[in-house]
């Protein structure tokens, strides 16, 4: 996709966000989350991020927002301080054209100049396609936890990846 544009997350990107993330809430395994958030919950998902100084990245086409991505705190404890956990959403029309693997590069530069040290990705074990995104940007596996999430009346394995920035 050519006319890609990747920029920054802006607060009128709350609307589109918030209906690309429901369509993961509610009809995949790709978040573990059931409930699907509104605005005002994904607005201040995204301002805490914002205000940490994380990286949080728009994918835009013809002026339309078809995905973000974001690398936030890992856990909340002081010394997890300088390792983050990313989240890739697309639109669901934007999948399989390559535009994952443009946000994940960004992020992974932008996490770096955050002076973020380590990357990781919490992944739905059976979404092959999300690991081998990662894989081609240096993840490598570390751990795969079986049965920890139950959805759509099903136990879900998840496999833990790593990198370095």
């Amino acid at each position: 996709m050519s006319d890609l544009i990747i920029r920054d997350y802006r607060p009128e990107d709350i609307p589109a966000v918030t209906r690309i993330y429901g369509h993961y809430v509610r009809d995949t395994v790709i978040t573990f989350e059931t409930e699907e958030p509104d605005e005002a919950e994904m607005r201040n998902r995204f301002e805490t991020i914002k205000a940490k100084g994380h990286p949080l990245l728009i994918a835009e086409h013809d002026g339309k927002v078809i995905g973000y991505a974001y690398a936030s705190t890992y856990r909340a404890r002081e010394a997890y301080r300088f390792t983050c956990e990313d989240s890739i959403y697309l639109s669901p029309d934007a999948v399989g054209q390559g535009i994952g693997s443009k946000l994940l590069a960004r992020l992974i530069e932008e996490s770096r100049k955050a002076g973020l040290k380590q990357m990781l990705a919490v992944i739905t074990a059976e979404r092959e396609n999300s690991i081998r995104l990662h894989a081609k940007q240096g993840f490598r596996m570390i751990g795969r936890y079986e049965a920890l999430g139950y959805k759509f009346d099903r136990w879900l394995d998840i496999v833990h990846m790593q990198r370095a920035l």
